[in-house]
């Protein structure tokens, strides 16, 4: 679609970003993703459960998405940095989240649960007062939210193998969970300098061990993960999110190309269903050097989901062109709880409203206006 011309609404319905697809095993409507978003609004008091009715009518309002990957959803209490998050490794968290995945499923959507462990990006006042754990003992610049106010995070603790092979079984788990509170798949959170993205950067991990040193060892933990999940749900119904270039969360890698080229070689041999990429700076510049998309979508033969500062133009090229196959909207879901029928009238958005992402309440949560749809 040349982007000099304005496309007619009948190009537009036709357009691939609005047409059904399969992700892996996964029949969806669309191509329109809503990314993972973090809403701190879980039970936290009960034991971090989802399922409340703001939870439900939440997910239900964007259930015009082809796919949607819920919040991040840690697989043990050690594993949680923010809070009011859900988990997803207690029955009452499953119980929590059959009502929401059933809402989205009767509104005719898809939903994965996005698993993961933030590693050393917590605190004790977080997650049951536990040391935060690392690949290696290194402590990141970056402050953590509690009921007590910003601290700085503590220096972690290097894991031993016999605990990182724990961790691992945490994450299988936590997506057989996922699918007994009835989410039709996960998606590994590898991104954005949490506890897999910090054993494959080697700016967080210094070890000289198995997991440790050269980019094969240093992606072994995320491919340990993803083959233990792919053996309990099947590597249809699993993707992971990767950031190669993003410094989020004060993490480096020397050679993004090489670390996560391979990592990308190695997930294409596994037939999972998708890779979902943070394309440059997570929620900042998309042209950040140090790798290429280009070649990873060249590469991976699953289903490619872009990220980062798309708009509805640049996603329609993205998809028809061949550059992806789906397209996540994060911030705009927030405040457009009907972005696919606004994207595809081309009608005006919603402005998100960053004082309401992460507080309590229906505020900013269920009260973005939706389009007139009969209008």
């Amino acid at each position: 679609m040349n982007a000099s011309v304005t496309p007619s609404r009948e190009s537009i319905e036709q357009a691939k970003l609005f047409q059904p697809a399969r992700i892996g095993d996964i029949d969806v409507a669309n191509r329109i993703v809503m990314a993972p978003l973090t809403r701190s609004r879980a039970d936290e008091a009960a034991g971090d459960i989802p399922g409340s009715n703001l939870n439900i009518e939440y997910y239900r309002q964007r259930s015009n998405a082809g796919l949607i990957i819920s919040e991040g959803t840690q697989v043990s209490p050690a594993g949680k940095g923010y809070m009011a998050t859900p988990g997803i490794y207690s029955d009452a968290q499953v119980e929590g989240w059959k009502a929401i995945t059933r809402a989205v499923h009767d509104a005719g959507s898809k939903i994965i649960a996005q698993i993961w462990h933030v590693g050393r990006v917590t605190h004790p006042l977080l997650n049951g007062g536990q040391q935060p754990i690392a690949p290696s003992a290194i402590k990141p610049d970056v402050v953590a939210y509690t009921h007590q106010g910003k601290v700085e995070v503590p220096e972690p603790r290097a894991l031993s193998v016999d605990e990182i092979r724990e961790v691992v079984d945490e994450y299988r788990r936590g997506a057989a969970n996922a699918i007994r509170a009835g989410f039709d798949g996960v998606e590994i959170h590898g991104a954005n300098g949490y506890l897999i993205d910090q054993f494959l950067r080697d700016g967080a991990n210094k070890r000289t061990d198995a997991y440790g040193g050269s980019p094969e060892n240093r992606a072994r933990f995320a491919l340990d993960v993803v083959d233990a999940v792919a053996q309990e749900i099947g590597a249809g119904r699993v993707g992971i999110r990767l950031s190669p270039v993003t410094p989020f969360n004060d993490l480096t890698d020397s050679d993004p190309q090489a670390t996560f080229g391979y990592l990308v070689e190695q997930l294409n041999q596994r037939g999972i269903a998708f890779i979902h990429f943070i394309e440059g700076a997570t929620g900042g510049p998309r042209d950040v050097p140090g790798f290429d998309f280009a070649w990873a979508r060249r590469t991976f033969k699953g289903t490619y989901i872009a990220n980062n500062g798309y708009d509805r133009q640049m996603a329609i090229e993205a998809v028809e062109t061949g550059r992806a196959d789906a397209v996540a909207f994060g911030r705009l879901f927030i405040s457009n709880p009907d972005l696919v029928h606004r994207l595809r009238q081309g009608a005006p958005l919603n402005a998100p409203n960053p004082q309401t992402f992460y507080t309590p309440g229906p505020a900013g949560y269920i009260d973005y206006p939706a389009l007139n749809q009969a209008a």
